[in-house]
């Protein structure tokens, strides 16, 4: 059974309120999760594309306007 690793996407609104989308992947298969509202989503990982951050920034942007990155200046 291939390892579980973790990683997460952090967005804050426009009231200073941080999101939180966590990643998780075990081989191919990926899992996300909102600390936020609870959505997830199983999808299949793309190595050519870094689908699984885009569909977290988008969840994030849409449902909660949290489109603000922390670790940009």
């Amino acid at each position: 059974m291939p390892s579980m690793t973790t990683s997460k996407v952090s967005r804050w609104d426009q009231h200073g309120r941080e999101h939180v989308v966590h990643l998780q992947k075990a081989g191919v298969q990926r899992q996300l999760s909102c600390d936020t509202c609870g959505w997830g989503k199983r999808v299949q990982f793309l190595p050519w594309l870094k689908a699984e951050e885009h569909l977290a920034e988008e969840h994030l942007a849409e449902e909660h306007q949290a489109t603000v990155d922390p670790s940009v200046p």
